[in-house]
């Protein structure tokens, strides 16, 4: 009876990524302008998907090998073997305020200001008292100043740079807004980027993790947000309805199961009124 669940649930799970994979070829196929991420990110239901980072243990098991007669102990033991242990603590970081005048990325370096909040931000979290495993941040003239800026506070921990955490346009969001309008391709081109980004950042530690992970991931506002509602599973389209501040820190954990809860949105307190920008 077990292993007919099981097989039940690993059907679901192979035939969502399936559908998921299918809408990127036909995307990639039509090649028209007018598609976004909205082909391969999964729809919001309201109903939480547990196997939303592809590792839910069932969905790592191939059930076809499982010998009929000790199968339900050998199904065990297989989920056993891919089951997470650790929970993952993620802190988004905003980076701090730029030259928005400059003509290049090269040009957009912080203001005197940035650099000020940069220097609180990075106070703040070393005194969180965390033992972090890693930052890595976007390779953005302004993320990585704030990066340089805020590892002086953590000496000891690793960085690394990614393209995936570049700034961009997610996805186009609901309600469209008159202010901000990039054309279509650019939600095109940098959406799928993004939604990499995500996944690539975002799930449930390695089964082989032994021990909590605390890392830090130092980029922009649109890419936490779309961050943000894709690991709660919400209406990705929502991200511009948040606003976050220059120097912020949004706060995920994930746990062992997959269940994902938002500690932080944006949390600037830690600075003076005077220091706090949005830009």
């Amino acid at each position: 009876m077990y292993l007919r669940k099981a097989l039940i649930a690993g059907g679901s799970a192979a035939a969502a990524a399936a559908a998921i994979l299918g809408a990127a070829a036909v995307g990639k196929s039509k090649g028209g302008p007018d598609l976004d991420i909205l082909s391969v990110v999964p729809a919001a239901t309201g109903q939480w998907d547990r196997n939303w980072d592809r590792r839910e243990p069932i969905s790592m098991v191939n059930l076809s090998k499982i010998n009929g007669e000790t199968g339900e102990e050998e199904l065990q033991l297989h989920l056993n073997k891919h089951k997470p242990k650790a929970t993952r603590h993620i802190f988004l970081i905003r980076h701090s305020q730029y030259k928005l005048d400059g003509k290049t990325d090269f040009d957009r370096v912080l203001t005197p200001l940035g650099r000020e909040q940069a220097d609180l931000t990075g106070k703040r979290l070393s005194s969180l008292g965390f033992k972090y495993n890693h930052i890595v941040y976007s390779t953005m003239t302004r993320a990585k100043e704030t990066t340089e800026i805020i590892s002086k506070y953590l000496p000891d921990v690793k960085k690394s740079s990614s393209d995936l955490l570049r700034e961009g346009a997610p996805i186009r969001p609901e309600p469209q807004v008159c202010h901000w309008k990039p054309d279509f391709v650019q939600y095109y081109e940098d959406g799928s980027r993004i939604e990499a980004a995500f996944r690539h950042f975002i799930h449930r530690a390695d089964p082989k993790q032994e021990a909590d992970s605390y890392e830090i991931l130092i980029c922009h506002a649109n890419v936490i947000r779309y961050i943000v509602c894709r690991a709660l599973q919400l209406p990705p389209e929502a991200w511009l309805r948040m606003s976050l501040n220059n120097g912020s820190i949004s706060y995920l954990v994930i746990r062992p199961n997959g269940n994902v809860s938002l500690r932080m949105l944006g949390d600037s307190g830690f600075m003076p009124p005077e220091k706090i920008s949005r830009t």
